[in-house]
């Protein structure tokens, strides 16, 4: 071969090679690698540098009753590897395979009169069902919003927006580090997921092809199996339409049962707030706290029926003081719909 010719084939070589499209789909291999990957777009969950526009393998989702986040608007996904399901459970967590993604957006609109309008996304959390069992990974924005970057050592960065009644706020937004994620989802010692449970998945999304339940919806997909008839449902915690104590157990079921479960990280409290629960006592009413100090205010029951005032759960809900304020982690402010759902709840137990 004449080497003009070798020079002109070797040429069009890597010119054919740099006009190759890029990798398509989501990256299993990567999301599987126990190096985590400097940057989200490595994984190639988002078909944009964005991180606006979904792999068609992800399906988004909502929970009829989520986490506070200091007011932040959450976008979900989940995706699940081709040729895999995820198994129904009527408590706790779907049972999701190993390959499985929950991927969690948090992100603020400049006004959330105009929620749609000037959105910032501040971080993207993802949990990874490998082998060795879930890990947590946190991916911090740019202020460009052009890439996500890796931070397990968690960060702070200043947040403002105007909020429904047309207030600024103001605060230091915190992303937690690796640990604090294991705290708030330590079960019997291991990290498992909090929020994809049936019950809190059973009710309408609006997918681009229309409404549809979500229980449903997996199914249909192929991502979900063994879903009865009959799934129990959590209602949306601020439906008016629904009575007060379904409200507040909803409440406090998502902000609160994590840890207040006897196999969470707060077992030795005897406080115990899943959404099943019935005991009143374990639920807090007329209990006694575990230990007193400046976290009760001297206050002597997590729940004073028909007595906000007098109930510790109030106090630490209201407060924003380190050490005093439940939940501990991921909130810097307090939620006032939500201390107002639980006064109304508790004002309405029957004296003792």
């Amino acid at each position: 071969m004449k080497p003009a010719f070798a020079a002109s084939i070797a040429a069009l070589s890597l010119l054919m090679m740099s006009a190759a499209p890029p990798p398509q789909g989501v990256d299993t291999a990567r999301l599987m690698d126990a190096a985590p990957a400097p940057t989200l777009a490595a994984y190639r969950l988002f078909t944009d540098a964005g991180g606006r526009a979904p792999d068609a393998a992800l399906t988004p989702y909502a929970l009829n009753t989520p986490l506070f986040s200091d007011y932040a608007e959450k976008q979900r996904y989940v995706f699940v590897p081709a040729g895999q399901k995820g198994s129904y459970r009527p408590t706790g967590v779907l049972d999701l395979p190993v390959g499985a993604v929950l991927v969690k957006t948090f992100a603020y609109p400049a006004d959330f009169r105009q929620p749609k309008e000037k959105v910032r996304f501040i971080e993207t959390r993802l949990l990874i069902h490998r082998a060795s069992g879930w890990v947590p990974l946190t991916y911090v924005w740019n202020d460009a919003q052009t890439e996500a970057v890796l931070k397990r050592a968690g960060a702070r960065t200043p947040v403002t927006f105007t909020d429904a009644r047309g207030t600024s706020v103001s605060f230091s937004y915190a992303v937690p580090n690796v640990n604090q994620c294991k705290e708030c989802h330590a079960l019997s010692g291991a990290l498992t997921p909090i929020g994809p449970k049936a019950r809190n998945l059973n009710g309408d999304y609006a997918y681009v092809t229309g409404a549809e339940n979500q229980l449903a919806h997996w199914t249909r997909s192929g991502i979900l199996q063994g879903v009865p008839a009959d799934a129990p449902k959590t209602p949306h915690w601020d439906d008016a339409a629904t009575p007060v104590q379904a409200l507040a157990f909803a409440y406090l079921d998502a902000n609160c049962a994590h840890c207040h479960n006897p196999e969470g990280a707060a077992s030795n409290s005897g406080l115990y707030l899943e959404y099943e629960r019935t005991s009143g006592v374990a639920r807090g009413l007329g209990k006694r706290p575990v230990a007193a100090g400046k976290a009760s205010a001297d206050l002597d029951f997590d729940i004073a029926p028909g007595e906000p005032d007098r109930s510790i759960m109030i106090h630490r809900m209201e407060s924003r003081e380190p050490g005093v304020m439940m939940p501990e982690l991921g909130r810097a402010l307090a939620h006032k719909e939500g201390i107002d759902l639980i006064r109304a709840y508790i004002a309405a137990l029957p004296k003792s």
